[in-house]
């Protein structure tokens, strides 16, 4: 199964706008080529952005999309307001907290029942 990126939303909340990245299955390099585009063109728009990444039935990642979202990363270390992690596997939670020290972001894992808080 190699669905990857599945959709981008940008909805207007009570606290500012969010992005939500919606992957399923798992993220290859050219999902990056879909949806980074769009995310930047929201960094230039609103300077920091909050970024909601839900994960469905998530197998990680394949060499090329580590290394464009290492690059992505590096790239917008300071972009980044708030970032929450839809999952529902132990490994999920722990990616997240591997991400923490490249990003000045709030990064928090959320179990896929608390989806409305990791929403506000």
């Amino acid at each position: 199964m190699s669905l990857g990126f599945q959709e981008i939303k940008i909805e207007d909340a009570p606290a500012g706008k969010i992005i939500t990245l919606v992957i399923a299955g798992k993220l290859e390099k050219v999902d990056y080529e879909k949806f980074i585009p769009e995310l930047e063109k929201f960094i230039e728009q609103e300077n920091k952005i909050r970024l909601v990444v839900e994960l469905r039935d998530f197998q990680g990642f394949s060499a090329g999309a580590m290394w464009e979202d290492t690059k992505f990363g590096l790239k917008h270390f300071n972009d980044f307001e708030k970032l929450a992690v839809i999952g529902n596997k132990a490994w999920e939670k722990a990616m997240t907290a591997f991400a923490k020290p490249f990003t000045m972001a709030k990064v928090r894992y959320f179990d896929e029942s608390e989806r409305d808080e990791a929403m506000e």
